[in-house]
């Protein structure tokens, strides 16, 4: 049976869950969570937390699962370590340095890679198989028939979202919420700007990038057969009768194989967004897959009806059996959990009855009686001899007992040694002024200035490369080439890629942009060199350490960075910056183009979208695929303080080259060698200043 793993934003969410059927919680504690805006667990509640859980029979998941810097370390190990000694079942992690601090603390400890590292094809979870991931939870946006296949070779854990909200962009790829606002989705405080209204070319009252709430009840048994290990239900956000409802439904839904409209209902009085999709898993994407929540007056009595799931009385979960033996003198109680812990106590000693004497079907009958406790019994055993008398007082009692005795037992942790950090070697870093390496999406951008002015690398996408053999051999001669991929891979994409990769290789094209971990194992057996793209969050050390490791030949840091930041991080491989350009915010499975026209047709035309300030936010596609990239408006621009950036051990200054003409690539390469005055109205410094929440 499928693991049912429910959201636990609070301690009463908590209850919810492990009363409504849950076999796993994940939770988060303290700032490294991506639900900061949760009630969450402090160090203290966490330890009480797993002890509520392991009584019952429930897995913990800690959530680590946000982008960590430097100056954060030692607060995360510290959590790592307490939560390791409490018991914790396993870490959810999107951070490859947090991943390497879990290993190095508390190696026993499974890890899992969150939704937030964008695991979505096979190669990625084997890369995460050899780091010692356990699990991975793999992105939200993969078929039935991309998930089966991730499953049947995957060497470990596969992990599928159920139910609950839909982000617009892949996971761990979205960076609107932080250039908007400040609060990043990869911090854990998302605004949530996808659910407000936008429009195309003006602000319109339409929901471009609104998705209904995941709802794949119909399909678990589909999905049990495909060896998904554990489904997820999304809601640490939510109240907990949302939580209770949800967990609910999902536990008769596997416990029976049936799916009746009083369950559907449930869900929606519990939450909707104009109903539910599952347009990603049955491939059916589109329109349809788009809604938002629909204010409704609070449902008082549904509340306090999924309430008393939780609150009225404490639910049998753990099946125990119990052995009793009554004789002359001697009353001794036996109890086994599933787990085969072994619990003896005896009571007072029988007395000779007087009246009514003892039977085993009486004693049976009265040790059955479990209520109020975790604990039904499975099954009583129970020998008495013959004229002999218990008080029903002294049955209970016993019982009691030794149920506390296995409780006891079943909260107690098993400690084992734990390791400390090690320290990430100092990088110096260049001491010199930034390289300038340039990353284009169209062939006019690759102006005859820019070619005179011979970028250290020039990135250029897969597909442009490959259309024009001769044009690729003749700029692969004047310039090192970096092949750039499309930022999102599927396992049915890669076949034609990895030939066309190949065939770039023999035209001299010697390099190619990682932009997920999908694409390490591609990019090796291309023999490539690997250099570290934005879509890797990069944001310490650590992490920089694991891509010195993989052998990457250099890597972007994260564009949510500030300047103190980038300059500590050691750099263990060569840092690059993003300090020119309009900044990918969103990468869409959905075509946001396709969401304007009706029809796909993004390889003919643009699309922007506005929001209510008349902020503009164009579009574009990734590669030559139909996913789109949401940019931002404002250009993030540098090229008048290079001399601040030069201080911060960069190996190269990127200038990114996306909605620009070539007329517009050649004066901004002009600004680069003589910079202009900053125009604010115009440009943006990004997160590099001001930071986030």
């Amino acid at each position: 049976m499928m693991e049912l793993l429910a959201p636990a934003g609070s301690v009463e969410a908590l209850r919810a869950a492990v009363q409504n059927g849950a076999n796993a919680v994940y939770l988060g504690c303290g700032p490294f969570n991506a639900r900061q805006g949760a009630k969450n667990f402090t160090p203290q509640t966490l330890t009480e937390a797993i002890k509520y859980c392991h009584i019952r029979g429930v897995a913990v998941h800690l959530t680590l699962n946000t982008l960590v810097s430097d100056r954060e370390m030692q607060e995360v190990a510290a959590l790592i370590r307490h939560a390791a000694q409490s018991g914790v079942d396993a870490f959810i992690v999107q951070d490859l340095g947090v991943a390497r601090l879990c290993k190095q603390i508390a190696p026993h400890v499974p890890i899992h890679g969150s939704t937030q590292m964008t695991i979505h094809s096979l190669s990625g979870a084997l890369l995460c198989a050899q780091w010692g991931f356990t699990r991975v939870v793999l992105s939200r946006e993969l078929s039935r028939e991309e998930i089966r296949y991730i499953c049947q070779n995957s060497p470990i854990e596969i992990e599928v979202f159920a139910h609950g909200a839909l982000c617009m962009s892949y996971s761990g790829q979205c960076y609107l919420s932080a250039a908007i606002g400040g609060r990043s989705g990869n911090r854990g405080r998302c605004a949530q700007p996808c659910r407000q209204s936008y429009g195309y070319g003006r602000w319109q009252n339409q929901y471009p990038l609104s998705l209904k709430d995941n709802c794949l009840v119909h399909h678990l048994q589909e999905l049990q057969s495909m060896g998904v290990v554990s489904l997820k239900l999304e809601g640490r956000m939510k109240r907990p009768e949302y939580v209770a409802a949800v967990t609910g439904v999902y536990r008769q839904a596997l416990d029976t194989g049936k799916v009746t409209p009083g369950m559907m209902e449930t869900l929606h009085r519990a939450f909707n967004r104009q109903g539910f999709t599952d347009g990603y898993y049955t491939g059916r994407i589109g329109q349809d897959m788009f809604g938002v929540r629909q204010e409704n007056q609070e449902d008082q009595q549904f509340y306090k009806q999924m309430r008393q799931s939780y609150e009225a009385r404490e639910r049998g979960l753990v099946p125990v059996t119990m052995e009793a033996s009554v004789t002359a003198g001697r009353f001794r109680l036996t109890v086994k959990d599933p787990e085969g812990r072994v619990c003896t106590m005896e009571g007072p000693a029988p007395e000779q009855a007087r009246t009514a004497e003892l039977t085993a079907a009486e004693l049976e009958d009265r040790l059955s009686k479990t209520g109020g406790t975790p604990y039904y019994c499975a099954q009583v055993l129970a020998q008495v001899s013959p004229g002999v008398s218990l008080s029903a007082a002294s049955i209970n009692a016993l019982r009691r007992d030794v149920l506390n005795l296995l409780t006891a037992q079943r909260a107690r942790v098993e400690q084992k040694p734990l390791g400390r950090p090690k320290a990430v070697p100092a990088y110096p870093g260049n001491r010199r002024h930034p390289a300038l390496t340039v990353q284009v999406t169209s062939r006019e951008q690759i102006t005859p200035r820019l070619l005179k002015m011979m970028p250290q690398v020039l990135y250029v996408p897969v597909h442009i490369l490959a259309e024009d053999p001769e044009f690729c051999r003749s700029l692969s001669k004047s310039v090192n080439v970096c092949a750039v991929p499309p930022k999102i891979l599927h396992d049915g994409d890669r076949s034609a890629l990895q030939q066309e990769l190949m065939t770039l290789r023999g035209m001299g094209v010697e390099e190619l942009l990682i932009n997920n971990l999908g694409l390490v194992k591609l990019a090796k057996g291309c023999h490539l060199r690997m250099r570290g793209d934005m879509g890797l969050n990069i944001f310490n050390s650590f992490a920089m350490q694991t891509l010195r490791e993989l052998e990457f030949t250099s890597a972007a840091l994260s564009m949510e960075m500030t300047l103190p930041q980038i300059r500590d991080v050691a750099k263990a491989v060569p840092g690059e910056l993003l300090v020119y350009g309009r900044m990918p915010l969103m990468v869409t499975e959905n075509c946001i183009i396709r969401g304007k026209t009706g029809q796909c047709s993004c390889h003919l035309a643009s699309a922007k979208l506005m929001d209510k300030t008349g902020a503009e936010f164009p579009v574009i596609r990734d590669g030559n695929t139909c996913r789109s990239i949401l940019l931002n408006g404002k250009k993030l621009n540098w090229l008048d303080r290079q001399n601040d950036l030069g201080r911060l051990g960069l190996w190269a200054n990127r200038l990114y080259f996306t909605t620009e003409n070539a007329r517009e690539v050649d004066q901004v390469l002009t600004g680069y060698v003589s910079p202009t005055p900053f125009d604010p109205g115009a440009c943006t410094r990004g997160l590099y200043l001001r930071g986030l929440e």
